[in-house]
């Protein structure tokens, strides 16, 4: 699903740049890590609740124990 129309940017590039080495800590980041940076904003807040969902499951996910 698109999230930034102004920079084409899905929510599968959010997840994407999350994941990365750089783990961008807030939305400017992320858009440093896709090459490209906000422009009307409207797109913030769903970037950020994709980027928490993201984060929260990766530490879900490093916090299991293998059997």
């Amino acid at each position: 699903m698109i999230v930034c129309s102004c920079n084409v940017l899905s929510d599968h590039d959010v997840r994407t740049a999350v994941q990365t080495q750089a783990r961008p800590c807030s939305t400017g980041q992320v858009y440093g890590c896709l090459g490209c940076s906000a422009q009307c904003g409207r797109c913030a807040r769903s970037i950020r609740k994709i980027m928490d969902e993201a984060l929260e499951a990766a530490a879900a996910h490093s916090g299991r124990t293998k059997a």
